[in-house]
């Protein structure tokens, strides 16, 4: 059986403003909705939000260094290049930023969960598939955890989604907390049961 201590894991995530709460308290955001429900289910767990609204790969790749050096995360969970994306940026400069970042983070101690992320069908079929490419690609070759996109299972409910299509509302970060609890949960547990 685990002792206490390997139940200690301090997971990070590094997002943009799917993660950071856009036009929200901060409070009402997907990960202080899950951090609340692991202080009262495992205690042990330290959840800390580094998510900017507006963050590139460019800008998380800047930011990580210090933030692995602060923090020590045993996780870190990246939710970066829909802004890449939605300024049209080359696929390939969006993997290289998000390969550097994965190896930072897996250099450090830390096991990385990539999130996938999914553009407006307005980009062209091309682009969206070089785009979205990018994730697999990167799942496979580091061995990684993928996070399916939290938004897609809330386009189509009403009250979901803010009016520019792309930002859940307040009303919905709830869901998003539960979708990444009942995924995120049985990976912490399992690396704290064979450590």
């Amino acid at each position: 059986m685990a002792s206490s201590a390997a139940y200690a894991n301090t997971i990070l995530i590094l997002g943009d403003s799917l993660s950071a709460g856009y036009r929200m308290q901060a409070d009402q955001a997907w990960p202080q909705l899950l951090a609340k429900q692991w202080q009262s289910e495992q205690p042990e767990l330290t959840l800390i939000n580094a998510s900017v609204s507006g963050d590139t790969t460019q800008g998380g790749l800047q930011r990580l260094p210090a933030l692995l050096k602060r923090h020590q995360p045993d996780w870190v969970l990246l939710e970066l290049g829909g802004n890449d994306g939605l300024r049209g940026l080359p696929p390939r400069a969006i993997e290289n930023n998000l390969t550097t970042m994965i190896e930072l983070a897996q250099q450090s101690g830390a096991k990385v969960i990539l999130t996938e992320i999914q553009l407006p069908p307005n980009y062209g079929r091309r682009y969206l598939s070089q785009f979205e490419a990018i994730f697999t690609t990167l799942a496979k070759q580091h061995d990684l955890e993928v996070l399916p996109f939290f938004v897609a299972p809330l386009i189509e409910q009403d009250g979901m989604m803010m009016e520019d299509g792309i930002h859940p509302t307040a009303k919905a970060q709830a869901s998003i907390a539960q979708q990444v609890h009942t995924f995120l949960t049985p990976l912490v547990e399992r690396k704290a049961n064979s450590s």
